[in-house]
């Protein structure tokens, strides 16, 4: 398909669907970088308070290959008066998730139905506790992933021209 302007949107190896996979991996890119830095800001800034685990378990999600697992924990707890809700296991935005379902549950194993838990809040955004004070890498996996979009797109477009 093409238009008055001689250009393509035929696929990747078109100008427009180079720029578009460029933009995109920039969007991901930039997600995956931002997310990181948030989640190494809450790790620092997060202070720590009591929870009460309501639910523990994993959820099954689609993926490119199959299915991943991601560990869940539905916990509440109570910060400058008032009582929030999460299930952030982990501070960043993008979860990690597991091959099986055995080693998302050994994420969670240490939390069970009913009992008191320490979990961390930001003060300036204290809806989004988490329950595990420490970074995890699936930010820099995205960022990585978007990185090569880039690269793609990059090369798909000076191949064009």
């Amino acid at each position: 398909m093409s238009d008055d302007s001689g250009l393509s949107i035929d696929g990747p190896e078109s100008l427009r669907g180079a720029l578009l996979m460029v933009l995109v991996g920039l969007a991901v890119t930039g997600y995956g970088g931002y997310d990181y830095v948030q989640q190494s800001e809450a790790v620092r800034d997060a202070v720590e308070v009591d929870a009460t685990v309501e639910e523990v378990g994993v959820e099954t999600v689609s993926a490119r290959r199959g299915v991943d697992h991601e560990p869940t924990v539905r916990f509440s707890y109570e910060y400058d008066g008032r009582t929030y809700e999460s299930t952030s296991v982990f501070p960043a935005s993008i979860s990690p998730t597991y091959d099986t379902e055995s080693a998302a549950r050994s994420v969670v194993a240490e939390y069970e139905a009913g009992a008191t838990v320490t979990a961390y809040v930001v003060p300036d955004r204290p809806g989004d506790a988490f329950l595990k004070n420490k970074t995890t890498n699936t930010p820099l996996l995205a960022a990585g992933f978007g990185a090569v979009f880039v690269l793609a797109g990059g090369w798909f477009a000076l191949k064009r021209l």
